[in-house]
């Protein structure tokens, strides 16, 4: 039972990382990703950490 558990919380942990707003690994991933999927936040820091 603990080892699921242990096993679980390492998933969520893992899954829970994602790269720092403007980094070059959050530019690249949104570069990616479709652009009528972006928020309206992730517009503004894109055009702002990426281009500008």
């Amino acid at each position: 039972m603990k080892t699921i558990a242990t096993a679980l919380m390492m998933i969520f942990c893992l899954a829970g990382c994602s790269p720092t707003v403007g980094s070059d690994d959050w530019c690249k991933s949104l570069k990616e990703k479709p652009k009528g999927d972006w928020s309206a936040s992730e517009v503004k820091d894109f055009t702002k950490h990426c281009i500008l």
